[in-house]
Parts: structure tokens; C-alpha cells; sequence
């Protein structure tokens, strides 16, 4: 269980309660998959683990492997980049074993149980897909400090664990980094994981290697904006394809019930000055998107039709709103209900709004988004 070392906060009873419900029913969907594939002869393997998924590899600043992006209790790590190639974690013993046990119906972890990327095979006895090195995408984590305090984040169990305390990834390391993206020759590269990309202080050097080994790269970033706070950084910035802010409420008292010690004036200031600063250089890239985590204090239909309204007031592309079950006790009914069904479409995010001019909107915000899957 994560709770011990989560953070700072961990000894709230609150927040130490919902951890425990998160490992019990983390547990319970363990034995339910593992029963399923008992009685049905049907076993699972991981999209991530064969190659097929464009999320969820994870190189971390310490230069270790996970299978998954939140692999707070280090469970999910492959190998280590220091001793081993890429090629050689990923078809490595660790990995192997992993597909091994999945394959016969088993969870080698139980992060595996809630993870997007779990497939359950088409039929009894079914072998799974031939594993493939990604080229789609991974995560790339340049530091996992972080300003903020989340409470569906157990990043300090996750930095505890970091080799030599390595919580920011070395340039040199980086560079070798931006090495193994050319050559695997991937589609998208997600510049993120457990901390806040924006705190390292050698973002505009690493953003800048990255695109330059990588031009035609879709390179992602998620940041909670308060850092994105300089021209220099904004400047950076412009090497993404695609930033979401995590930003979760339409003022600081609501924004502070999930992301504790941060700043909702400074984190819509940042959307704001990033849409004028691309837009002043007459770019439609990155695309600026605004996430909002869906919670039930956050998720009347007349807030988040103001959030809709402070979106296009910034000159946003995209505001989505995301469902949660992390804390539990945030859960928003209204969209598990289907009551904000009304507020903008459909999507794999939960619910989101096209903000932008006629034309673009409902197109692809990538090239690489525009080819089917491959796998």
C-alpha cells in the first residue's frame, strides 16, 4: 500500500482513507480478472508490454523502465537504462515474465488490473500479439519534483524509489534520451509523468533537443501552468505540439480540495499568456487545452459552462472535462449519471468542447493522430 510515504499530507485521515479503499478495491478487480480468465480459459496480455500503445512506458529521471505510468511503488519497473539498452529492458526477463503471466490469466502486478492498456485475449487459448518495440510512444519524466500536492498523487512514495535520489534527469541523460526517441522513431513523445515538467531549470535545453533529433515528433506535456510563468519558459514551450493544463475549478477554492499548495489565478494567467504568446507569433501549435478533473464539488452545469466561457476568454483550443474516481469521495455523480451529457461531445477524455476557429474544429490536432492504429 502507498499511504506511508505518500506526502506531506498523508497523515490526514481523509486522505490516508482513501488510499486504503484504492489498494481494497484495486484488490478485489485483481481476483475478479484472475476468476474471469480462471473459468473462461481467456487470458490478457498489456498493449503497452507488445508494442501497440503510444502511453504508458515510462522512462523515469532515474533512467529506470515502467510498464505504467503510475508506478508509485516501483513494481513496474522493467530495468534500468544505465545497465541495459532500450531493446534490452523491453524484451528483457522482467517484461517477459510479465506477458508470460498475464497470457495465462494472472496479474504480475496489481496495477495491471486498473490499467487502460490490460486486453483480454479473443479466445480460449489465444496467443497474444508478436511484441514489437514501441514506435507510437512513451512517457519521458524530466524531473518528478513537483509545486504541487494532489491528492490522487502518491508521487513522494514514487520519488522514495528513485535511484540515488535522481528526481531530476540529467542534460547528458536527457540527450541520450532524445537519442532513443529518434531511434525507435516514434510517433508521440508524452513529456511528463509524476512531476511537473516546468520546474526543471533545464527545460528550454531539453525541449529544444528533443524537437530539434525529433521534428516531426507529436511531443505532449501536462503541467498545472503556475511555473509556466516567463517568457523564456514560453518560449520553450513552443517546441510542444500539445499542452494540457491541469487547472480543476473555475477558482482557487475549488482548485484546492484536489491540487493542494497551488494557484488557480496563476495557472489560468499562464493558459491566458501562452494562447497570446503563440498567437502574437502567429501559431495555431501548441494546442492549448484546458483539463478539468471532474469532482463533485466542481461539476455543477453552470460552473463549468463559466469554465467554458473563461476558455474562450483565453483563446484556448480545447477545454475537456475528465471523470475520476480518485479520492473516491470526489466522485461526480452528475457525470456518472449522464446529467452534463449536454456540455460539449463525447470523447475518450469524458466530455470536451472544440474551441477553435471554424475550420479546425473536430480535426485531428496531429498528423499522427489522422493514420489509424497500427498494431
Amino acid at each position: 500500500m502507498v499511504t506511508p510515504q505518500t506526502t506531506p499530507n498523508a497523515r490526514d485521515p481523509k486522505r490516508r482513507f482513501n488510499w486504503i479503499v484504492s489498494d481494497v478495491v484495486r484488490k478485489a478487480i485483481v481476483v475478479w480478472h484472475e476468476l474471469r480468465a480462471k473459468f473462461s480459459g481467456r487470458g490478457y496480455y498489456c498493449a503497452a508490454l507488445h508494442g501497440e500503445s503510444e502511453y504508458n512506458i515510462t522512462i523515469n529521471s532515474d533512467l529506470t523502465v515502467s510498464c505504467n505510468c503510475q508506478d508509485y511503488e516501483g513494481l513496474g519497473h522493467l530495468g534500468d537504462l544505465r545497465k541495459n539498452s532500450f531493446e534490452e529492458v523491453f524484451h528483457g526477463p522482467v517484461a517477459r515474465r510479465f506477458r508470460e503471466e498475464l497470457a495465462k490469466g494472472k496479474m504480475p502486478i496489481p496495477i495491471c488490473a486498473r490499467c487502460g492498456e490490460l486486453r483480454r485475449l479473443a479466445a480460449r487459448d489465444a496467443k497474444p500479439p508478436e511484441v514489437r518495440l514501441p514506435h507510437r510512444g512513451l512517457l519521458l519524466e524530466n524531473t518528478v519534483r513537483c509545486n504541487v500536492d494532489c491528492t490522487g498523487c502518491a508521487r513522494g512514495t514514487a520519488a522514495n524509489l528513485r535511484v540515488n535520489r535522481q528526481l531530476q534527469m540529467p542534460l547528458a541523460d536527457m540527450e541520450k534520451m532524445t537519442d532513443l526517441v529518434q531511434r525507435l522513431g516514434l510517433e508521440q513523445v508524452y513529456f511528463l509523468n509524476l512531476g511537473e515538467p516546468f520546474l526543471s531549470p533545464n527545460i528550454g535545453a531539453e525541449l529544444g533537443m528533443l524537437r530539434q533529433k525529433n521534428p516531426g515528433c507529436r511531443i505532449v506535456t501536462s503541467t498545472n501552468g503556475v511555473l509556466l510563468n516567463t517568457d523564456a519558459k514560453r518560449e520553450a514551450a513552443l517546441n510542444f505540439s500539445h499542452i494540457f493544463f491541469s487547472v480543476h475549478g473555475i477558482n482557487d477554492v475549488m482548485s484546492e480540495k484536489y491540487m493542494h499548495r497551488g494557484s488557480f489565478e496563476k495557472a489560468y494567467a499562464a493558459m491566458r499568456d501562452m494562447a497570446a504568446y503563440r498567437n502574437a507569433r502567429g501559431l495555431h501549435v501548441p494546442i492549448l487545452e484546458w483539463k478539468y478533473l471532474l469532482f463533485n464539488w466542481n461539476d455543477r452545469p453552470a460552473i463549468l459552462q463559466q469554465a467554458i466561457e473563461m476558455a474562450k476568454v483565453a483563446n484556448l483550443d480545447f477545454i475537456s472535462f475528465w471523470p475520476t474516481a480518485n479520492p473516491f469521495y470526489g466522485i461526480s455523480w452528475r457525470y456518472r449519471l449522464g446529467r452534463l451529457n449536454h456540455i460539449g461531445v463525447k470523447s475518450w477524455k469524458g466530455r470536451e468542447v472544440d474551441l477553435r476557429p471554424e475550420g479546425l474544429r473536430e480535426t485531428p490536432t496531429h498528423p499522427a493522430l489522422a493514420q489509424p492504429a497500427a498494431g
